[in-house]
């Protein structure tokens, strides 16, 4: 048991990546108030949560019956998650009035994507949590285990995006607006290798 437990947490971290996302969510969120930030990062560990759960119990039979294989999906997060990027680097951060910084921010809600879906609940982290439920249910009391240490693993990525306040308040404006453009371009690396991996591993299946 002691054995599954650690199995499900270091690869559930490193794939989550708590510490990767930190940075990530501060360049996502540079115009966010720290209590916008709080939100955001409450409600997409919850969201991401409650998917990784779904695709532990039930994503094997879903991906199946939607007939979506995981290789489609990463295709389709990376060229997402590329046009996000996009943004991140070239978006104007200024605003002519409150009202429109108001309304431009309700048009671009972060929470399900690209945060919640893939940058926490990615297509390794959904493959993943399916392989692992699968071997937990050969041990006695292994699944439930498994579901609460991931729950642990999950805790860790909100600590890690909680942190990202005290850092913008360190860099300041400045520094957050050169941190958002360097991670744009990193955040479109990642798109690139999720549409390249998908696209590899299509093309050895056929």
């Amino acid at each position: 048991m002691i054995a599954l437990a650690t199995k499900v947490f270091l690869t559930l971290f490193v794939l989550l990546d708590p510490v990767g996302l930190a940075p990530l969510f501060l360049g996502l969120t540079a115009n966010r108030t720290p209590e916008e930030r709080k939100r955001i990062a409450r409600r997409a560990v919850a969201l991401a949560g409650g998917l990784l759960l779904l695709f532990a119990l039930a994503g094997t039979w879903l991906l199946g019956t939607l007939g979506i294989t995981l290789d489609a999906f990463r295709i389709a997060g990376g060229v997402l998650l590329f046009r996000i990027a996009v943004d991140m680097v070239f978006a104007q951060l200024e605003r002519e009035t409150p009202e429109e910084e108001h309304e431009a921010r309700a048009r671009q809600d972060i929470t399900i994507f690209p945060l919640a879906i893939p940058l926490i609940a990615g297509p390794a982290a959904l493959a993943s949590v399916m392989i692992l439920a699968g071997e937990a249910r050969v041990i006695p009391w292994g699944l439930p285990v498994a579901l609460f240490v991931g729950g642990v693993a999950l805790l860790s990525v909100y600590l890690a995006l909680r942190l990202a306040s005290p850092i913008a308040k360190l860099l300041g404006q400045t520094g957050i607006n050169v941190v958002t453009r360097v991670l744009g371009i990193l955040l479109a690396a990642l798109a690139t290798q999720y549409v390249a991996d998908g696209v590899r591993a299509l093309l050895r299946s056929n």
